[in-house]
């Protein structure tokens, strides 16, 4: 099974989607604590660091980098400290005319079993009772809800998730990924249709000779007596 890196990049709000102009707190985390790391972002190419000065973005403040965000500011984000470098984290950032409303989905892999919560956010931040889409097909009760509930999320929930209404297009897309409990390793994924026919028992090539062979012979050995009856007696 894959190893969880030492250090995770911890994003507040936990989200991947996000309006310009909102607000995003990244921090580096280590055994549950927050410690002090380096914060990077790779987008068009190039990679730089949270920081003040120059091609940096944002501004540390207490051990977290705090982003007040602009659509440029789509990319991949990480951190890394003296134990190593955390997975990296694709936020997307849209315009507020783009859109009207985004998804809220958790930034990171939740652990198989437990429970998750989507939502549709407004541009204002407000929340939006919304149709909810799994691969740009309706799941759920198929009905319009303020946020849909995943009890005990399963390898099988994975995939790209939108919200809808009647009156707009899907917000964009995010997948949901799911990962199995620490100490687990994943079961073997399969694919309906491709696994092996189930064994069956070995049949005889022809079965019906076993049968017509005592048969014939039988029959010859009638026609023989009743030859033998035919012949007259000898003298």
């Amino acid at each position: 099974p894959p190893v969880c890196p030492p250090v995770s990049l911890n994003l507040s709000p936990n989200r991947l989607q996000f309006f310009s102009g909102d607000s995003v707190s990244l921090s580096c985390v280590e055994g549950g604590q927050t410690v002090d790391g380096t914060v990077r972002r790779t987008r068009g190419g190039t990679t730089d660091r949270c920081g003040p000065a120059g091609s940096d973005f944002g501004l540390f403040q207490d051990s977290s980098c705090v982003l007040d965000l602009l659509s440029s500011y789509t990319g991949l984000y990480w951190c890394e400290t003296s134990s190593g470098r955390s997975d990296r984290v694709q936020i997307s950032v849209f315009h507020r005319e783009e859109f009207p409303f985004i998804l809220e989905i958790p930034a990171h892999p939740v652990t198989a079993g437990s429970d998750v919560t989507l939502r549709c956010r407004n541009k204002d931040g407000s929340l939006r009772a919304a149709y909810f889409l799994k691969n740009n097909a309706a799941t759920g009760d198929g009905l319009k809800v303020q946020e849909l509930s995943i009890r005990a999320v399963q390898r099988s929930d994975e995939g790209l998730y939108s919200c809808s209404t009647d009156v707009s297009e899907p917000s964009p897309q995010s997948w949901l990924r799911v990962r199995e409990p620490t100490g687990t390793s994943a079961p073997p994924s399969t694919t309906s249709g491709t696994s092996p026919p189930p064994d069956v028992p070995s049949l005889p090539t022809h079965p019906a000779s076993s049968v017509l062979a005592p048969a014939a012979l039988g029959l010859v050995v009638v026609l023989v007596l009743v030859l033998v009856l035919m012949l007259p007696p000898l003298l």
